[in-house]
């Protein structure tokens, strides 16, 4: 019995070891910021400005437009507003309000296909 509860106990000391290392090799890895309302509108936001093409997208630093995708994320904005209305305090609702005008008018703003402007 006593051999059986030091394999044991050697093998939990080994998993530890290994998680150790396995934490001191992550201490320089990206830690994520903390998420919160604001974090979240603006990560949509960008993503909508990445698709209108006033952001180079981050994967292939090219600027690429994609208006029905752009639509998608505005619309998808516009839900949250109408749904969270009344649950936000002044500066989620502000924020909120600003960049769905910013983007909306960004979007109107882009010719449509077939549009010559």
């Amino acid at each position: 019995m006593d051999e059986e509860k030091k394999k044991v106990d050697e093998s939990w000391k080994e998993t530890i070891k290994k998680e150790k290392e396995a934490v001191k090799s992550t201490e320089n890895a990206f830690v994520p910021p903390e998420p919160d309302f604001n974090f979240f509108i603006t990560t949509l936001a960008l993503q909508a400005s990445i698709s209108l093409g006033q952001v180079p997208n981050p994967a292939t630093n090219k600027t690429e437009e994609d208006l029905v995708q752009a639509k998608f994320l505005i619309d998808t904005l516009g839900v949250l507003q109408e749904k969270t209305k009344g649950n936000l305090n002044a500066e989620e609702s502000g924020l909120l309000e600003n960049i769905l005008y910013e983007l909306r008018m960004r979007y109107i703003e882009k010719p449509k296909k077939g549009e010559v402007k």
